[in-house]
Parts: C-alpha cells; sequence; structure tokens
C-alpha cells in the first residue's frame, strides 16, 4: 500500500520536473489526476497521483498523446511504462521510474530497471547518473512528508547490497605504488551509501583501502591510523550542522590524522570557513579522482 502523502501542485512541480500550468491542463482537459481539495479550495496530491503522472509524462516523452494516455487504465498504463522502461537509456525516465518503484515498494521492479540501467551505463555510471539524482528527489520527498522511513530504508538496503556486492566481485589486487585510503564516517554519521560507492571505485582502480564504515569515534582514530598507516583519510559528513560544529570536526580530524584528508557530504555543500592545509572537500566522484 502506498505511503499517505499530500502534496501540493508546487511539490509535484519539483518531484516529476513537469510545469504546474501543464499539470492543471492535463487535469482540466484530459482528467489525468483528480486531486482533493481543501477547505481554501487548494489542490492536494497523493501518492497515487505522483505515481500515475510519473508514468504518464513518460508515456508523453516517448510519443504517446495525451489524449490517448487518458483513454488507458492505470494498470494499462503501469504496463506501457515497464514495457518500454527495459529499453530505455534516458536517465530522467530510469529515476522516475526508481522513484515509482519505491513508492509501491516493487522490489522485482527496482531490481529490473537498476539491472537494465547497470548494462548500458556500467556500474558507476547508474550511480553517478541514476542513483545520485535518484536519493536527491528522495530527500525533496522527505521535506515534504512523501515517504515514510519504509521506504527510504527499502531503497536504501537494495543499493547497499548492490554496492558491497559489486566491490566483493572486483578482481582486487591493491597497488603498493598508490596511497592507502581510510574511508569512514565520523560519530553520529550513519548513511554508508556514498562512502560504499567510493570504497567502490578506489578498489576499482586498485587503490587500497581500509574501510571502518559507520560512526567511527575520533578518539580511537589514531590508533587505528598507527597500526595501519593510511596515506590519505576520506570521509562522509551529511548531518546537517552549524559552521562552528563543522569547523570543530574538521580542526579535531586535523589533529588526528596528519596526512591528506578528504571530505565530502550534504553537510559540507556550503562550507566555506578557511580549511587546515592537510583538508580539502570534494564532491562526486570526479573530484575525489581529481583531487586523489
Amino acid at each position: 500500500m502506498s505511503a499517505i502523502a499530500s502534496y501540493s501542485i508546487k511539490d509535484l512541480e519539483i518531484l516529476t520536473n513537469i510545469k504546474s500550468h501543464t499539470i492543471r491542463i492535463w487535469e482540466k482537459r484530459y482528467g489525468i489526476l483528480s486531486p482533493d481539495r481543501s477547505d481554501t479550495n487548494i489542490r492536494r496530491y497523493s501518492n497515487d497521483d505522483l505515481k500515475k503522472l510519473l508514468n504518464v509524462s513518460f508515456l508523453n516523452q516517448h510519443g504517446f498523446k495525451i489524449s490517448k494516455i487518458a483513454e488507458m487504465s492505470d494498470l494499462e498504463i503501469r504496463q506501457k511504462v515497464q514495457a518500454l522502461n527495459l529499453g530505455n537509456s534516458e536517465e530522467n525516465s530510469l529515476i522516475d521510474s526508481l522513484i515509482v518503484a519505491m513508492i509501491e515498494l516493487n522490489e522485482a521492479y527496482f531490481l529490473k530497471i537498476f539491472h537494465a540501467a547497470t548494462i548500458r551505463l556500467g556500474f558507476e555510471g547508474i550511480v553517478t547518473e541514476v542513483l545520485y539524482p535518484f536519493f536527491g528527489r528522495i530527500g525533496v520527498m522527505w521535506q515534504t512528508g512523501a515517504i515514510n522511513p519504509a521506504q527510504e530504508h527499502f531503497v536504501s538496503n537494495i543499493v547497499r547490497q548492490k554496492l558491497i556486492a559489486a566491490t566483493d566481485a572486483l578482481s582486487y589486487v591493491p597497488r603498493q605504488d598508490l596511497p592507502a585510503v581510510m574511508l569512514l564516517l565520523p560519530e553520529n554519521e550513519m548513511h554508508e551509501m556514498a562512502l560504499l560507492f567510493y570504497n567502490y571505485a578506489l578498489r576499482s582502480r586498485q587503490y587500497p583501502t581500509i574501510y571502518l564504515g559507520q560512526v567511527v569515534p575520533l578518539d580511537s582514530l589514531e590508533r587505528i591510523v598507527q597500526i595501519t598507516c593510511p596515506q590519505i583519510l576520506l570521509a562522509c559528513m551529511t548531518n546537517q550542522m552549524d559552521y562552528s560544529s563543522i569547523q570543530e570536526m574538521i580542526k579535531n580530524m586535523a589533529e588526528v590524522f596528519e596526512g591528506n584528508i578528504l571530505l565530502t557530504g550534504s553537510a559540507l555543500k556550503e562550507y566555506s570557513l578557511p580549511l587546515p592545509a592537510n583538508v580539502r572537500i570534494f564532491d562526486r566522484l570526479d573530484g575525489l579522482l581529481a583531487v586523489i
């Protein structure tokens, strides 16, 4: 069953990239959606409305006229989308379909799209071109109350399993002429998706990596560094903090680890305070490869 959610027309525009004006036309002229209305006559849309709008948009982008789509049942629309999407390579369409699979908790459909896209784009390609923006859209859905924790955990666990399996499947022979990289999430950080991907990407290039994972206390890091002797420390920071808290955490890391420290994550998107000499902030895989 779909999670209970209530969207404004502006929410739908953000989530689907379809202009509010177009949504109103499709609704009024073709009856594509039938939103509830508040006491003040404001449109409110459900998860089912979001799913249908994503599917209608997909078919329209692939040559189906809105008038013809309006004549189809919801089942016919879904069947045509699923049949078309397995042969489609447009990233936005893939993201839309993954969102539908998430809302429905439809693992089989999610995996079909994931596997078909992986064949075309490669594993790194689907992560950087599809999953990154997909999880960005999920972030918007969190803000609007569109999804509940079960739905987010559902897709996160699928992707986490894929990242671990892909890493295990690598022919990994670390090169001693490349710097060893220690990867970790600081205290209170639990979202390791990006960290798992960077571990995969580094190992696929034969960088020696030491993966520590979630919630690593800084007071234990010094001993770990003495044992493993990495040249680079890579950490992700996603929990929202004020500048002073971020600055304190970075300062503490730089005091514990004298090598190069590479930081990434949404908490650092707009961070502009001076950094210690051995600390750099990067964004996405190409940013990491450029600085490493």
